[in-house]
C-alpha cells in the first residue's frame, strides 16, 4: 500500500517566513550580537498593574471565561481614554473590542470584511504581518508606493482601487519607517475609502511616540468617518506590555456581530489576567509612557548623529515617530544579505527591508527602542562602522 502523503495548506505556502525568528537564528549563531532588530521597548509595566493581578487573584469566577469583546471595566476606561486622547467617541456608532495584540485585531478585521480573492492595499513599506494576515486569508496584498518620506501617496491608491478592494491600511506612526502622517493626508486617506466605499483600518500602536512637533492624528474622530473606519489599538509598546497581549480595535457598529463570531471563535475571550493588567495600565495613563522617553529620545538623537557619518551612499528621511530608522543603501548587496553580514562581521542585527515588501533595492530597519542606552549606542556604533566598511562613501 502506498504511503499516504501528508501536504501542508497551499494558502499557507505562499505567506512569507517569519522574518523575525530569522534573524534571531543569526544571532544566537552569533553570541555578543547586539540586536537593533525586535521593535519592542526596554522598560516594564506600571507598578499599578501587579496590584490589580492581587484584586483577579481574589475572585474564582476570573478563572472561568470573560465576555468575547473584554471587560466592562477594561473597555469603558478604554472609551474614556479614547475621548480624552483621541476624539473618538464610542457608543451606539463604534464599539471597543479588546484583542489579544493589534495583530489580533488585525486579523479580526479582516475576517469580517473580506472574502477570498478581495484586495488590501498596503502602502509600502508595510508591516509584514499585515501582509501576512492578508495572503492567509486568500486575499490579495496589493503594495502601493509611498513618496519619498514614506507617506502614502493619494493618487496611487486612488488608482489601485477596484471593485475588489474591500480596504486601505495605514500606519501611523509607521512601522517599519517611524514616519508620522500628517492629519491633512490621513483626512484624505478616510475621505477616499468613503468616496469609493471602502474601509480604512488605521493601526495607531505607536500614537504615543512622536518627536520634534510631530503630532498623532485618529481618523475615527472625523465626522462622517464612523461606518468605514476601524481602528486598531495596543498597549504593548506605551506601558511594556508585549508578552500580556492585549490590544483592542474600535470598529463600526454594523461589524459587531461579525467580529463577536470570530473572536469566540478563535480566542473565546481575552486574557482575564491580562485584561486586569490592562486596567492597571491604563490607570497609570499615558504619563507612565511619557516619563519613559527620555532615553529613548537620547538614543534617537545618537543614532540620527551617527548615521549621518557614513556617507552619501546611505539616505532616510528622519523619522519622527515610533522607533524605527528605515534605511536606504546604494549597494547592489540584497538586504538579507546585508542583514547576515552585519550580525556575522559586525555584531548587530537589524532586519532587512524586504520583509516590509521592499523587494528592490537594499533597506534595513532599525530598532532604537528595546534596549538600554549604553547597549543602545554600542549596537549603533557597530551599526555605523559595518555599513561604512560594507559600502564605503
Amino acid at each position: 500500500m502506498p504511503e499516504f502523503e501528508f501536504k501542508d495548506s497551499r494558502r499557507l505556502r505562499a505567506v512569507q517566513d517569519p522574518v523575525i525568528p530569522l534573524i534571531a537564528g543569526l544571532i544566537r549563531a552569533n553570541p555578543g550580537t547586539v540586536s537593533l532588530g525586535q521593535g519592542v521597548v526596554n522598560f516594564s509595566p506600571p507598578p499599578a498593574v501587579y496590584e490589580k493581578i492581587s484584586l483577579f487573584q481574589q475572585d474564582p469566577d476570573n478563572h472561568k471565561y470573560g465576555p468575547v469583546e473584554g471587560l466592562p471595566e477594561l473597555r469603558d476606561k478604554i472609551s474614556k481614554k479614547l475621548t480624552a486622547e483621541n476624539g473618538i467617541t464610542t457608543g451606539e456608532a463604534l464599539q471597543v473590542v479588546i484583542t489579544a495584540g493589534a495583530n489580533m485585531g488585525f486579523l479580526n478585521a479582516l475576517f469580517a470584511i473580506t472574502d477570498p480573492g478581495d484586495e488590501v492595499i498596503l502602502p509600502t513599506p508595510y508591516y509584514f504581518n499585515h501582509e501576512m494576515a492578508v495572503t492567509m486569508l486568500n486575499c490579495r496584498p496589493v503594495a502601493v508606493p509611498t513618496d519619498e518620506n514614506y507617506h502614502p501617496d493619494l493618487k496611487r491608491i486612488e488608482k489601485a482601487i477596484n471593485a475588489r478592494t474591500r480596504a486601505v491600511v495605514t500606519i501611523s506612526p509607521n512601522n517599519p519607517s517611524g514616519a508620522v502622517y500628517p492629519r491633512e493626508l490621513l483626512i484624505a486617506v478616510n475621505r477616499l475609502c468613503l468616496k469609493h466605499n471602502v474601509y480604512h483600518i488605521t493601526d495607531e500602536t505607536y500614537e504615543y511616540f512622536t518627536y520634534d512637533g510631530a503630532v498623532h492624528f485618529s481618523p475615527a474622530s472625523l465626522k462622517d468617518s464612523h461606518r468605514h473606519t476601524i481602528s486598531l489599538f495596543s498597549l504593548s509598546k506605551a506601558y511594556g506590555f508585549a508578552s500580556w497581549r492585549i490590544g483592542y480595535m474600535v470598529i463600526p457598529q454594523h461589524l459587531s456581530l461579525a467580529i463577536r463570531k470570530i473572536q469566540d471563535t478563535n480566542l473565546i475571550c481575552p486574557p482575564v489576567i491580562s485584561q486586569y493588567a490592562a486596567v492597571g495600565a491604563l490607570q497609570a495613563g499615558r504619563d507612565y509612557c511619557d516619563n519613559k522617553m527620555q532615553s529613548i529620545l537620547e538614543v534617537r538623537t545618537q543614532l540620527l548623529k551617527e548615521l549621518e557619518t557614513v556617507g552619501s551612499r546611505l539616505s532616510f528621511p528622519r523619522s519622527e515617530g515610533a522607533f524605527y530608522a528605515f534605511l536606504r543603501l546604494d549597494t547592489r548587496i540584497t538586504a538579507v544579505d546585508m542583514a547576515a553580514r552585519l550580525i556575522e562581521n559586525h555584531k548587530v542585527a537589524v532586519i532587512p527591508g524586504s520583509a516590509f515588501g521592499m523587494e528592490r533595492g537594499c533597506y534595513l530597519r532599525v530598532s532604537y527602542g528595546a534596549l538600554d542606552k549604553e547597549t543602545a549606542i554600542l549596537g549603533i556604533r557597530r551599526l555605523v562602522e559595518g555599513l561604512s566598511e560594507i559600502i564605503g562613501n
